[in-house]
């Protein structure tokens, strides 16, 4: 079976590693072979997978010396993943996506993916490095479908609907498509309903909840992800069941992107019920 090359999409900050490497853990637990290949430019991705070994970024290793092998950026993690930093944004005055790019590039000219037989492939992209990781210059595509990650708020709301534009763009030239929403980090009343209806205005969907927990920040302090560092709790298992939905699912979708106006009313529109919820505002014609 051809491996699955998986994007993870999100705003800086707001779970995107945390999803992609405690999905990266469930697969794998689940006895698949798998790589995650972190573009974050922080250079943290699999850092709950590898524990205390240091890692060389891919384009660290390239700027340094142009004939290198996958055995000198990887490390194997927890439960045999294969762990890869693609670059930092301390080491490289290049632009970010420009610097995928390159990397993207190396791992064709060595043929990892031929070589190591994975079952998945698993990529932590945040918004950042979006203008880098839809294709190959060659303009063959680097992953066939991708998932969002996103909290409910505003911000997070908006970095998605951008990154819903460029999904849009590039699946024109058959790049990847949409496999859905990851609500993640869900803490204030109604953020399900939110993001729910922020999927209905795009033409998508969301795939998974995950809601703020203690656990999260608890396993990340032991440097672990929680498929390793509490598997009983809730939120192992909500992986696990997302890794499974994630190896069954087929249903991608082209999304809809608001336009600034558009998104900004639908924000207001939700502002505005929430406060009347609060306030304990009676709409007329409302009844009980």
């Amino acid at each position: 079976m051809a491996a699955q090359h998986i994007a993870f999409y999100g705003k800086g900050g707001g779970g995107t590693s945390t999803v992609a490497s405690n999905v990266s853990a469930a697969l794998a637990e689940a006895g698949h072979r798998v790589i995650l290949i972190g573009c974050d430019p922080q250079n943290d991705s699999t850092s709950t997978l590898r524990g205390d070994s240091e890692i060389t970024t891919v384009l660290e290793a390239l700027q340094q010396n142009g004939s290198i092998g996958i055995e000198e950026v990887s490390v194997t993690g927890f439960n045999g993943v294969l762990c890869i930093e693609a670059l930092s944004l301390f080491q490289s005055e290049e632009c970010a996506g420009r610097g995928i790019g390159k990397v993207f590039s190396f791992f064709k000219e060595i043929r990892l993916f031929e070589e190591y037989q994975p079952d998945f492939v698993l990529y932590d992209l945040p918004a950042e490095v979006v203008c880098g990781a839809f294709s190959l210059p060659s303009g063959e595509p680097v992953f066939e479908r991708a998932y969002v990650v996103s909290s409910s708020d505003f911000l997070s709301l908006f970095t998605t609907n951008n990154i819903f534009r460029a999904i849009r763009k590039y699946t024109a030239a058959g790049g990847a498509r949409l496999a859905g929403i990851i609500a993640n980090g869900l803490t204030a009343t109604l953020s399900e309903s939110i993001v729910k209806d922020f999927a209905k205005r795009t033409g998508t969907r969301v795939v998974a909840f995950v809601p703020h927990s203690t656990v999260v920040i608890q396993s990340e302090l032991y440097g672990q992800t929680i498929i390793e560092a509490a598997p009983q709790s809730n939120h192992a298992f909500i992986y696990r069941k997302l890794a499974r939905q994630i190896i069954e699912n087929r249903q991608c979708d082209t999304p809809n992107p608001l336009t600034v106006s558009e998104l900004r009313s639908w924000a207001r529109e939700w502002g505005d019920w929430i406060f009347e919820l609060e306030a304990g505002v009676i709409r007329e014609g409302a009844a009980i």
